[in-house]
């Protein structure tokens, strides 16, 4: 191994899908994801139980399809990293097991890694700049977060959280409303793009009593509540403009407290992560809003956006490029765990 350009296999299996990534060092050579998605539609949401088999039926397909897409052997890999929380039991189970069956094996380091860290380490495979110090906005269909971190490796801190629906299942029920189907995050950016966003739909979590106590956090479940409450009262509503109304709401707000959290810290870089991170509407609204207040943005591809196996990955090397010692073998996940654990 060249200490700065670890070889290393990152697994996701956190929700619906079943990913891995391989990279070295900073460079990314492959990047597999087997969606389960077309088998939760009909549920209108990820159904637990059916998201664990599928990733029981993708897991080795996909790590074969990675080394080979990244013409390695899986004995030339540096070390192993598998997401061990948060997310569902059932799903990191599959990918926990997976990679502790591969460290054993082959005699590698394991590193069980935190997912949200790892949205955030995704950073490292688009430029060469050192991640940290930032302020993160980490939003998909399970996280809502506002983060504060000194470096990759080193301490996070939770500024904000969503207080109930995450902006991805927001997206997802009001497509599932709307009639559009699902996942509903690409969906409503799509039907967005042919509307006005005219109506006037709440920001949660915005109105001067709420400052004090939830400045950085966020709450979608009015939101929802008001868009529904449009729709009944509204027979002849156009779809077109209840999305692009919908998405502005939400996107409005996610800007806001983001930026509002960089100036109150003093931190000039804004990293965004997850699946809504590849929203147009809010990739948009983030670039124009950081530019006039100052600040670098920083998002990844939307290839990277949604959960994959290289951001695993990367983060597993640069724990690895630290010297940070490796997790045991036999690791355990924790569905629930905290961000200011990095790793497990």
């Amino acid at each position: 191994m060249t200490q700065s350009l670890p070889l290393v296999l990152g697994i996701e299996t956190s929700c619906d899908e079943t990913a891995v990534g391989i990279v070295s060092g900073r460079k990314l050579l492959a990047n597999v994801i087997a969606s389960s998605v077309n088998e939760h539609e009909r549920f209108g949401g990820v159904v637990p139980e059916i998201a664990s088999r599928a990733h029981l039926e993708a897991v080795w397909p996909a790590i074969a399809r990675a080394t080979n897409e990244a013409k390695v052997s899986l004995d030339d890999l540096d070390a192993i990293a598998v997401t061990a929380g948060p997310g569902l039991v059932g799903a990191l189970l599959v990918g926990v097991s997976a990679a502790n069956g591969l460290a054993l094996a082959l005699d590698k380091p394991l590193y069980g890694v935190n997912h949200l860290a790892s949205h955030v380490a995704v950073d490292l495979l688009t430029h060469d700049k050192t991640v940290g110090p930032a302020i993160a906005l980490l939003v998909s269909g399970g996280h809502s977060s506002i983060l504060k971190l000194d470096s990759l490796a080193g301490s996070y801190e939770q500024l904000g959280r969503t207080l109930d629906d995450a902006a991805g299942e927001a997206f997802d029920k009001i497509a599932r409303l709307l009639g559009l189907g699902f996942p509903g995050g690409p969906l409503i950016d799509s039907e967005a793009k042919s509307g006005r966003a005219e109506i006037d739909f709440p920001r949660g979590m915005t109105a001067a009593k709420d400052q004090a106590d939830h400045r950085f956090d966020f709450s979608f479940s009015g939101l929802k509540t008001a868009v529904s409450r449009y729709v009944k009262a509204t027979p002849e509503y156009q779809r077109a403009n209840v999305a692009a109304s919908f998405q502005e709401a939400v996107v409005d707000v996610l800007t806001m407290k983001s930026i509002d959290a960089c100036k109150e810290s003093g931190i000039e870089t804004l990293l965004i992560g997850g699946g809504v991170a590849a929203n147009s509407r809010l990739r948009e609204m983030a670039e124009d809003r950081a530019a006039k207040a100052g600040l670098e943005l920083r998002i990844p591809p939307a290839s990277l956006c949604t959960d994959n196996g290289a951001m695993v990955a990367a983060l597993g090397a640069e724990l690895l490029r630290q010297g940070v010692k490796p997790s045991d073998l036999g690791i355990a996940v924790d569905s629930s765990a905290s961000v200011s654990v990095v790793s497990f």
